[in-house]
């Protein structure tokens, strides 16, 4: 699956998401709108992690969609 399913599927995927990320919340959720440089700032914010480092989750999360 390519981010821009994930995109176009956006409604589904947010529990997804939620069950990946725990702390992203429904509003974070909104925000995101299937973003994933929105995703990207919102994991940085939430879990303190570096941009390389929640890049790579975010792919490797993508990878098992």
């Amino acid at each position: 699956m390519n981010w821009d399913q994930i995109e176009g599927n956006w409604t589904q995927m947010k529990g997804r998401v939620k069950e990946a990320w725990g702390d992203v919340t429904d509003s974070d959720l909104q925000k995101i709108e299937g973003k994933r440089d929105r995703l990207a700032g919102i994991l940085q914010e939430r879990y303190g992690k570096e941009k390389d480092k929640v890049d790579k989750e975010i792919d490797s999360w993508l990878s098992r969609q």
